[in-house]
């Protein structure tokens, strides 16, 4: 996968006509260092990588590959992709297998640090939610109730009342959702 995240971040920054230089300006970065990330050389950090992503002004989720029609129903670690949604500081990772008609969906989601302060949109939709946090201090938003968790907290509620979650620290959340029916389809 770092190979594939280094040769679209090479692609891109030379559409742009921009060099290992201009990108080390723009994102804080050493020339070395992005240089081994485009050669597929070095992992990155999901921090770093939005600040690439700012830089070349592309959204983040170009650099992951789109869910993949089909998939078994055992799926590996590294077989997991990501992907963004409404262009939202949520990264999220499908976890479920293709089972036809099934009704629950699986993601581990990451949100970013320091997402934006205010009034959160409150998305309701079909369904329930279910999640555990798996790192990290999620602030949940719930009808007009705001919630704190912690690592090994968990929430289960009817996905049809207003909410949202915010990651308002400066550190990832991870957390575990399980949907019914599908949020997000493919």
């Amino acid at each position: 996968m770092k190979e594939e995240i280094g040769q679209k971040i090479n692609q891109i920054r030379n559409e742009k006509n921009m060099t290992l230089k201009d990108l080390s300006e723009k994102t804080d970065l050493s020339v070395g260092f992005l240089s081994q990330v485009e050669r597929g050389l070095t992992s990155i950090a999901i921090l770093s990588l939005k600040n690439i992503a700012e830089a070349l002004e592309v959204d983040l989720s170009v650099f992951f590959s789109p869910p993949k029609k089909g998939r078994p129903i055992v799926l590996k670690s590294y077989e997991q992709e990501y992907f963004q949604h409404d262009k939202v500081s949520f990264i999220y990772s499908k976890l479920s297998g293709e089972i036809p008609d099934r009704n629950l969906e699986m993601m581990m989601v990451t949100l970013l640090p320091c997402d934006e302060e205010g009034s959160p949109a409150k998305a309701p939709h079909e369904g329930e939610e279910f999640i555990y946090v798996l790192e990290g201090i999620l602030t949940l938003y719930y009808k007009d109730e705001e919630y704190v968790l912690y690592p090994g907290d968990s929430a289960h509620y009817e996905a049809t009342e207003p909410h949202t979650w915010r990651n308002r620290t400066n550190k990832l959340v991870k957390l575990l959702s399980v949907n019914t029916p599908r949020i997000f389809n493919e």
